[in-house]
């Protein structure tokens, strides 16, 4: 599809965001072609690394908000493909790399803690904005995140949704590299070309070795329960309502 596309070259495939017009916003269509490559990656003795990468100035805006509205009334795809993304994800052999500019968001910044190499382009911002919309982490986050950087900044990034620029990201732990924009995909491709480089076999059980699969998709799974719940709850019509009309919801009086 034309919002996501791929490219293979020794050994790297490329998997590139091209929604750059609604801010690379995801729609369930882009999540199940995202699906779709890292389920090609693992089936391909030919794939050695997975790159993941935007066009435009903004990784990803999340998850598109409008088909988020669609759901909180019932109305959206009797089968969310983002649960096949998040799962291949978490369940993926193959090295993922991730190459970031501007601002993730939600999902665009979740991904990235099931990524093995995440580079950032100077002025970077990852943002977890969920209560903010009334609603929970996702992608097994609300177990990594905490992990990764600690309780305090976690809940920081979650409840409050304030952006964490990509220094402090990289000295959180969140990244490897900060480099300067106009470095930011060739930087990725060069680590994808050393991971490919690497022994497939050794790199993949290393990685299996590092992450508790098993409990990464059990807290994920229990994520998506109460994430459709509150997807549906007044709050969340509130959040999603305040959006359309450009206003600040009021929580108050739910």
């Amino acid at each position: 599809m034309r919002e996501v596309t791929t490219a293979l070259n020794d050994g790297v495939l490329t998997v590139t965001i091209s929604r750059p017009e609604k801010k690379n916003a995801l729609t369930d269509a882009m999540y199940g072609a995202l699906a779709d490559a890292l389920e090609q990656a693992e089936a391909s003795a030919d794939i050695r690394v997975v790159v993941l990468r935007a066009e435009g100035e903004i990784f990803s805006a999340g998850n598109d908000l409008g088909e988020f509205a669609a759901q909180s009334r019932n109305q959206g795809p009797a089968v969310r493909q983002v649960e096949r993304f998040l799962r291949n994800l978490v369940t993926a052999r193959t090295p993922l790399v991730a190459a970031v500019q501007g601002k993730a968001v939600g999902v665009g910044t979740t991904m990235l803690l099931h990524c093995d190499l995440v580079v950032l382009a100077e002025g970077a911002q990852l943002m977890t904005p969920f209560v903010n919309l009334a609603l929970v982490p996702e992608a097994s986050s609300s177990l990594l995140m905490p992990l990764r950087i600690g309780h305090v900044r976690a809940f920081e990034m979650f409840a409050l949704g304030d952006p964490v620029e990509a220094r402090d990201a990289l000295a959180w732990g969140l990244a490897n590299r900060v480099v300067p924009r106009d470095q930011l995909h060739a930087e990725a491709q060069r680590l994808a070309a050393r991971l490919a480089q690497r022994p497939a076999g050794a790199v993949a059980q290393a990685k299996q070795l590092m992450r508790d699969t098993d409990r990464i998709l059990e807290q994920m799974e229990r994520e998506s329960r109460i994430f459709s719940a509150q997807l549906r709850s007044a709050e969340a019509k509130e959040a999603f309502q305040a959006f359309a009309e450009k206003r600040q919801p009021d929580f108050s009086r739910l």
